[in-house]
């Protein structure tokens, strides 16, 4: 995963897949980076593949670590599949979904 900070954002990139054997790691990553004045996560997901419950269970932990801090979590670019997974757990309602392409 790569992190990149600019302006009030902290961007996520480069995950190929959410899993039980990266999602912590990436979460704590992810805290690890955020700073006092950084109000959104954006998580870009154009190049992952998987996403099973655990790297769902991530992108909450993040959602509720930003709404706890005033901010919110998008999720940019979802490959097809990990699209129909945000839509059959309804999670497409609880984050921004941004398609830029």
């Amino acid at each position: 995963m790569k992190t990149q900070s600019q302006a009030k954002t902290l961007t996520l990139s480069d995950i190929t897949e959410l899993n039980a054997a990266n999602s912590a790691t990436l979460r704590d990553e992810a805290r690890a980076a955020l700073q006092k004045d950084l109000t959104t996560i954006d998580v870009n997901l154009s190049q992952t593949r998987f996403v099973d419950s655990s790297g769902l269970g991530m992108l909450i932990a993040l959602h509720k670590t930003m709404v706890g801090r005033g901010g919110s979590v998008r999720i940019l670019n979802p490959t097809p599949s990990v699209q129909q997974i945000l839509e059959l757990t309804r999670l497409h309602r609880v984050f921004e979904i941004v398609k830029t392409t």
